[in-house]
């Protein structure tokens, strides 16, 4: 077990209300989820478990590992209820309540509100990645949320980060809770921090000469605010990066097609904000930069502890003007030890200088609505299309669209193989992403 495993499932399993202080990939939705499955009873027909998260991407997550938990637990139905897709096919799918419903906390509020989805005999209530979504501006649809389920619920809270309105939620919503931290401010020894003194005009070329001399196969930018994030992703494209931007004010398809790129190793730079990355379900990333300095230091390690995951080496390199000079204090001090400070250049981008990804992204207009599976696709690229097995990456299949990442060299053929032939012997659009 991990240690937010080990620490929260004995008072979970013991119908403890339980907060926690955990980040992403600690093994904490084994944790919760393994709590909610232990007290839902399969043929009592009516939604027994709620698990609210901020993002459509984290439910979805939260969704396919509950799944795979379940799989001994016959005739369990779970529903992922999310904004940002039509109402009424979620309408549709209430008519049978499901046991354990993950979503978000605004669509979850319309279809209580609806009486479509109802609340009442909710025995295990979850709040995962608490902090984001006080800091998306859900805290009225959380309350009225919490009202609508039964008072002597079991409540779960988790959240990376622990400022004071978290304490406050704990402290209204969760029942002489039991407290769980296993982060304790110390940054995994795999994680090799290095900082930059910088101007802050300088940054956007200093990050391309950082990423330039390691040359991470992936990478995650982080910025502060929405503007920052795409002003850097445009700079770092111009200078020949395959940059994607991800924050707020992305549509939920584009969202989609970024977080697919991403994860498929179509895009090697990703330029987000701390918010809009909550729910990014991506293994081993080469390295983080911190293109300006978070506030806090929880936010800090949040960040940093992407890379180096599974006792994989990872890199955390960060940017600092003076301004932001007492944010680097304040993690030394947490820490405990000096900082390692170095210097850092611009370099000369030239053609060719800059490593692309290994893949590239086809979407299809065909889904799981077409009846098309990833096999189906496979079968199609490996047939007609005559590609090899090995140069086929990740397929990501959605209702309406699919997405597969083939190796670049062979994306062209690919396409125009795609293009010219048939999949389940039936024609669809196919088009390259970016």
């Amino acid at each position: 077990m991990t240690p937010v495993q080990a620490e929260a499932l004995p008072p979970i399993l013991g119908g403890r209300d339980v907060v926690a202080q955990a980040p992403t990939g600690s093994g904490k939705t084994a944790a919760f989820g393994l709590g909610v499955l232990h007290a839902i009873d399969p043929e009592a027909v009516r939604t027994q478990a709620l698990v609210l998260c901020p993002t459509r991407e984290l439910a979805d997550q939260v969704g396919k590992q509950l799944r795979r938990l379940a799989t001994g637990i016959p005739n369990l139905k779970l529903s992922v209820l999310c904004g940002g897709i039509p109402l009424g096919p979620q309408l549709a799918s209430l008519g049978h309540a499901p046991h354990v419903v993950v979503g978000t906390p605004g669509r979850i509020q319309e279809l209580a509100r609806k009486k479509a989805l109802r609340l009442d005999g909710v025995r295990v209530l979850v709040l995962d990645e608490a902090d984001r979504m006080l800091d998306m501006g859900f805290e009225a649809q959380l309350r009225d949320i919490v009202k609508r389920v039964p008072k002597d619920r079991q409540a779960l809270l988790f959240s990376a980060t622990f400022p004071d309105p978290i304490r406050t939620l704990a402290n209204e919503m969760l029942r002489d809770p039991v407290e769980v931290s296993v982060e304790g401010g110390e940054v995994p020894a795999a994680i090799e921090q290095r900082f930059f003194e910088v101007e802050h005009a300088r940054k956007a070329p200093l990050v391309a000469a950082l990423l330039l001399r390691h040359r991470p196969e992936s990478c995650v930018v982080f910025c502060n605010t929405r503007r920052d994030v795409s002003e850097l992703a445009d700079s770092l494209t111009h200078y020949g990066f395959t940059a994607l931007a991800l924050h707020g004010d992305l549509d939920q398809r584009e969202r989609e097609e970024v977080l697919v790129r991403f994860a498929n190793r179509s895009c090697n730079v990703l330029v987000a904000s701390d918010v809009a990355a909550r729910g990014l379900d991506v293994e081993d990333i080469g390295a983080v930069v911190n293109h300006e300095l978070p506030s806090d230091v929880d936010t800090y390690l949040h960040r940093i502890g992407r890379t180096g995951r599974a006792g994989r080496a990872g890199l955390a390199l960060s940017l600092c003007t003076p301004r932001e000079m007492p944010r680097a204090v304040a993690i030394e001090q947490q820490q405990g030890r000096p900082l390692r400070w170095e210097r850092v250049e611009p370099l000369s981008v030239k053609p060719g200088r800059v490593p692309q990804p290994a893949m590239a992204t086809l979407r299809i207009d065909a889904g799981r609505g077409d009846k098309l599976r990833p096999g189906d696709i496979v079968g199609a690229l490996t047939g007609e299309a005559g590609l090899a097995k090995d140069a086929i990456g990740k397929i990501d299949v959605y209702d309406t669209r699919s997405y597969v990442a083939i190796a670049r060299a062979s994306a062209a053929q690919a396409l125009a193989r795609l293009r010219a032939g048939r999949i389940k012997g039936r024609k669809f659009r196919v088009n390259p992403l970016g």
